[in-house]
């Protein structure tokens, strides 16, 4: 571990990717698989535009059940620990697959939010957006106050392609980074395994931090099977 923590310091790049597991340390399911059913759906039932032309209203009431649990979260120690990170490291960048914004709450300024943010909207037609946590709809579905055509929750769907740049912006990144951390992530979703292994295949020193196996365990220079939370109050940078 002594050898494993001078190399890191020595790190001029840093980037971290995270997934469902660090925040179901704060108490956020992982709304996959049984435990994630709501009124009986699973959430790749939901989280897909199909749905959203079928019935916007019940995908609606999905995300805003999700986003009182999300609202109510705290950030825990993983999720604070990372942001002092990002002030150890000349360069850092967290990429994240949750929509919680924990991370930003944590103090994350360095952040990619792949997959988007629940407490965020925006127009099916015109450019309205808006972002206000403290937000909750008075009748679903939404309607947007600049054109009255339907709000959607501003969050990248099963099926859907990534927001502009982000990609293009972490294969940069990762590209030569030093060290790549990937943390409660299960490896069930494509993309995020594809900027691992590409930081693997560019000489990244590749760490995971998982109680559980995952998809990523092959590309993996480093393995600790253990929570977030446990890893990063244990280590001191």
């Amino acid at each position: 571990m002594q050898e494993f923590i001078h190399k890191l310091k020595q790190a001029k790049r840093v980037a971290v990717l995270t997934g469902a597991g660090i925040s179901q340390e704060s108490g956020i399911p992982t709304f996959r698989g049984e435990g994630g059913l709501w009124k009986q759906y699973r959430a790749e039932e939901l989280a897909t535009p199909e749905a959203f032309r079928r019935d916007p209203q019940l995908v609606w009431e999905w995300y805003e059940w999700r986003k009182k649990i999300c609202s109510e979260a705290k950030p825990n120690i993983a999720h604070l620990k990372l942001a002092d990170w990002e002030k150890k490291f000349p360069e850092f960048h967290l990429f994240t697959q949750n929509v919680d914004g924990l991370h930003r709450r944590a103090g994350s300024q360095q952040v990619t939010s792949l997959h988007g943010d629940i407490f965020s909207a925006r127009c099916t037609k015109c450019k309205y957006f808006l972002s206000d946590r403290d937000r909750f709809w008075d009748s679903l579905p939404p309607h947007c106050p600049s054109c009255g055509s339907l709000l959607r929750p501003h969050i990248v769907w099963f099926g859907e392609s990534y927001f502009e740049g982000d990609l293009d912006f972490a294969f940069s990144f990762l590209k030569e980074t030093d060290f790549l951390f990937v943390v409660g992530t299960s490896g069930s979703v494509g993309v995020p395994v594809q900027l691992a292994a590409f930081a693997k295949a560019n000489g990244a020193t590749t760490v995971e931090i998982n109680p559980m196996p995952s998809g990523y365990q092959s590309m993996m220079d480093i393995q600790f099977s253990e929570k977030a939370g446990e890893f990063f109050s244990r280590i001191d940078i």
